[in-house]
């Protein structure tokens, strides 16, 4: 049986990352940390671990992974978000009835 361990976000910035995903996610990074890779996990140990790994990729829109984060207060989590330095990412296929927002974290 197979079981997700983690998921990995390569990033270009381990630092800002770690920032951002602790803020957004209210997860806690795992020690010790090493220099290109930081393990994240929630505080109640519940949800999945996110792993952030130093290691430059393409940005692409619709990405082949991505993270579909729910919120009570979709405008208040957009806003917190935003806040923390992410930005809302357009694509032109995005249906104009669509319930979602596409956001990216925060680049260098």
């Amino acid at each position: 049986m197979l079981v997700v361990g983690s998921i990995v976000i390569r990033v270009n910035d381990l630092e800002r990352q770690i920032a951002f995903w602790t803020a957004a996610l209210d997860y806690i990074a795992r020690e010790p940390q090493d220099d290109d890779f930081v393990l994240l996990h929630s505080r109640d140990g519940r949800g999945p671990n996110v792993s952030l790994d130093l290691t430059p990729s393409e940005r692409i829109l619709p990405p082949r992974i991505h993270l579909d984060l729910y919120a009570q207060d979709q405008a208040a989590e957009i806003a917190r978000l935003s806040s923390l330095g992410a930005r809302e990412a357009h694509w032109t296929r995005r249906p104009a009835d669509a319930d979602y927002v596409i956001m990216e974290d925060p680049r260098r």
